[in-house]
């Protein structure tokens, strides 16, 4: 089967940027359109490692961008580990409200908010959008505001299992997924009434990188990564404060995150993700497991009842592995950023890629 799109983009890793990882989309008011992303600095591409956020631009709806990113800001700044995991959004004055996680470290790593009242020139005060301190995952393109205002932000927590914050062996690795709530534009946050755990013992997972969607009937769909062969799902009547217990979609999946955005012209539903089984075939390199293939994408058009065939984003045969996809819609396409890992990187997941899709390919 044919792969739809173009690459438009690519950021390869280099000497002292290890890793270009994933990231968000928004339009400018000059029209121009801004992808924000995590680039890693330093030796390590590791998730605890040093990484800025960066921007790069387009100003011709995405067909090409400008090859110097700006840096936004650095970990150092803030005393942090790193800075990562975008998310993008409008505020209801006309703001940027630019979403990131902050990591300290196992014991403390959550989503902050920025705002930019000159587009993305000068940033002001950072919220924290998690109350509780801990290891909350974000991941990119993941926060969403509600028909009702309200902005819901997933974060899946990890617990430490020792006194030693520093260690990493007392990680727990079973995700459970809480939700955070504003319902005064991001200036204050609180928890949700209810969380999700994995209702299945055996799962080493739990519910890790939940996304979130609002249905036409006023549900939040929420999906979970999980190792169950599944991504699993949940659902609120109430706009994020309580939720239902979690069960397996209709999506087959390794452990490995789904994305899912509205097509604003028609109302459709765009997923991509990895299915299974075809994500079986591996590469060893240098030690290191390559997966995560093909990239795939489905178009819904009766709102996640019923899902057309699949279409071929990055395919089986392709040398890499692709995940942690950004979706953004343009007049007459989508763009995907997602990160790829290629053998010749030494490590997976360590470029990123833009692809840009007409509607005309996929609908």
């Amino acid at each position: 089967m044919e792969k739809k799109g173009t690459i438009v983009h690519e950021l390869p890793p280099s000497e002292r940027n290890p890793r270009n990882s994933e990231g968000a989309f928004l339009t400018l008011k000059d029209g121009r359109i801004v992808f924000i992303y995590s680039k890693f600095i330093g030796d390590s591409s590791e998730d605890d490692a040093k990484a800025s956020i960066a921007a790069i631009y387009s100003n011709d709806g995405g067909r090409t961008w400008t090859s110097k990113e700006k840096i936004i800001a650095t970990p150092d700044e803030y005393n942090a580990k790193n800075i990562m995991s975008v998310s993008l959004m409008r505020m209801l004055n006309g703001d940027i409200g630019l979403y990131y996680g902050k990591r300290y470290g196992w014991h403390d790593t959550r989503l902050h908010l920025w705002r930019s009242s000159d587009e993305g020139e000068t940033w002001g005060k950072e919220v924290c959008c998690i109350p509780t301190k801990g290891y909350f995952v974000s991941n990119n393109d993941r926060v969403i505001r509600t028909s009702t205002g309200r902005i819901i932000v997933p974060g899946n927590l990890h617990r430490m299992r020792g006194d030693d914050i520093h260690d990493h062996s007392s990680f727990d690795y079973r995700g459970i997924a809480c939700f955070f709530i504003s319902d005064d534009d991001g200036f204050t946050w609180r928890e949700a009434k209810n969380y999700c755990v994995m209702p299945l013992p055996r799962s080493r997972t739990g519910l890790q990188e939940t996304g979130l969607i609002e249905l036409k009937n006023g549900l939040i769909w929420a999906w979970f990564r999980t190792d169950m062969g599944y991504q699993y799902e949940s659902f609120s009547r109430d706009f994020g404060d309580t939720w239902t217990m979690p069960q397996p979609s209709v999506f087959t999946s390794p452990d490995s995150p789904l994305s899912m955005k509205r097509i604003p012209h028609n109302g459709y539903l765009l997923a991509v993700w990895n299915p299974i089984p075809n994500y079986n075939t591996r590469i060893a390199h240098k030690d290191r497991l390559w997966g995560r293939k093909p990239l795939v994408g489905a178009i819904s058009k009766d709102d996640g009842i019923t899902w057309e065939e699949p279409f071929i984003i990055e395919s089986e045969e392709d040398r890499g592995g692709y995940c942690y996809t950004a979706i953004y819609f343009t007049d007459d396409a989508v763009l995907l950023a997602y990160c790829a890992g290629e053998p010749e990187d030494g490590v997976c997941l360590a470029r990123l890629r833009i692809r840009r899709i007409p509607y005309s390919d996929i609908i």
